[in-house]
């Protein structure tokens, strides 16, 4: 529990997002993003509201821990395409880097999909979205981004 202790507050962050993602492209491109945390239930649940404001969308993630099975349960909205369901389920390492998976579907293809908290400072710390279309056996990251604490 308090996993996710270190995201409460408020950040600013670079986003990196592939253009064409399950394609093999190396196109990036950048932009901005705004963010605030903060627990509920005493640290057994957490949300994030996220804007991207030249991108014309928000989202939240609510973050809820199971206590009997130790693992994190991540449910993300967006204002573009609602609730994306399953949830995204692991937990941290001892070496601080949390691995979230679920299964999904992206254009119509069935993929499996990884969330990754890593490089966790008190300013600072990095999320990934990494997909597979091949089971697992190789991983694409598609979406990068770097908190910076305001």
């Amino acid at each position: 529990m308090n996993n996710f202790d270190f995201i409460v507050g408020t950040w600013t962050s670079t986003q990196r997002r592939l253009r064409k993602v399950l394609a093999g492209s190396d196109d990036w491109y950048e932009f901005p993003a705004t963010s605030r945390a903060w627990n509920v239930m005493g640290g057994a649940g957490n949300v994030d509201e996220i804007d991207f404001p030249t991108q014309g969308f928000s989202g939240v993630t609510l973050r809820l821990y199971d206590p009997g099975t130790q693992l994190w349960s991540l449910y993300w909205a967006s204002s573009r395409t609602g609730l994306t369901l399953p949830p995204m389920v692991g937990r941290f390492g001892e070496d601080g880097r949390g691995v979230f998976s679920g299964d999904d579907v992206y254009d119509g293809v069935p993929i499996a999909c990884n969330y990754i908290w890593s490089r966790i400072t008190p300013e600072s710390a990095r999320w990934e979205q990494e997909f597979s279309a091949d089971g697992g056996q190789t991983w694409e990251t598609n979406w990068v981004m770097d908190f910076t604490r305001a």
